[in-house]
């Protein structure tokens, strides 16, 4: 499957619908950080994620320090940005409501 990388103002407009994201990679990636209680809820959130991105077949780049997790996504195979990084973002945030 061919996956097309988006243009920068392509990007920004995906960007625009999502809150708490920023750019990195100077623009070829999004990344979210995380705060929450304690380290087993952020270890719950992670699990919830991957079984997100094992459903969209795409793996986000983490980390995860005691309470603190941040996602960092990009998409390899258009070696940038695709509309997959901002459906898996907007997943992820949706596991936040």
């Amino acid at each position: 499957m061919s996956v097309t990388r988006l243009t920068r103002a392509e990007a920004e407009g995906e960007m625009a619908t999502l809150e708490g994201w920023e750019f990195s990679r100077e623009g070829e990636a999004i990344r979210r950080f995380f705060k929450f209680a304690d380290f087993v809820e952020a270890w719950g959130f992670m699990n919830r994620v991957a079984l997100l991105a094992e459903k969209a077949d795409h793996h986000p780049e983490w980390s995860n320090v005691y309470n603190r997790v941040e996602i960092e996504l990009t998409t390899h195979d258009c070696d940038g940005l695709s509309h997959r990084d901002f459906e898996l973002a907007s997943a992820i945030d949706a596991l936040m409501r």
